[in-house]
């Protein structure tokens, strides 16, 4: 379903409870970002794939409700930094893991920088990890 459509039947009689419409609403909206995302990779935006980040990350709190405090909040210190091009939640949700990205020769001055930011929020400590982007898994012929 596309997110037009979506939106449409549910300004229509949906049925659906406002609490089930948001949940639809983020599974209809990220299914549209990650497809997207794909395409703005291959094109090497990453301009456009970190707003994708931010847009997620925004849907995984309003509507899916799955982030709390601690993760908005070093999600909000990561996007505040030069180089950030866009973070977002990871993972399970509930907490855990935030994901940015970064351009590569900012990754030294946005570790220190989102750690400073976020112990000066929240009063703890982050582990900030950097990595690269590769292929992934695949299959290995002997």
């Amino acid at each position: 379903m596309s997110v037009e459509d979506f939106e449409r039947k549910t300004k229509e009689e949906s049925g659906l409870s406002e609490i089930a419409a948001r949940r639809a609403r983020h599974i209809v909206t990220e299914n549209a970002r990650v497809l997207e995302a794909v395409e703005v990779m291959k094109a090497g935006n990453v301009k456009r794939l970190g707003e994708l980040f931010n847009a997620s990350h925004i849907s995984l709190r309003d509507d899916f409700e799955v982030t709390n405090e601690a993760l908005n909040q070093i999600v909000e210190c990561a996007q505040e930094q030069p180089g950030c091009y866009g973070a977002r939640m990871t993972g399970a949700g509930f907490g855990g893991c935030a994901v940015a990205l970064v351009q590569e020769e900012k990754a030294e001055e946005f570790t220190h920088a989102v750690s400073a930011a976020y112990r000066q929020k929240s009063g703890l400590d982050a582990s900030v990890y950097v990595c690269k982007a590769s292929e992934g898994a695949s299959i290995i012929k002997e």
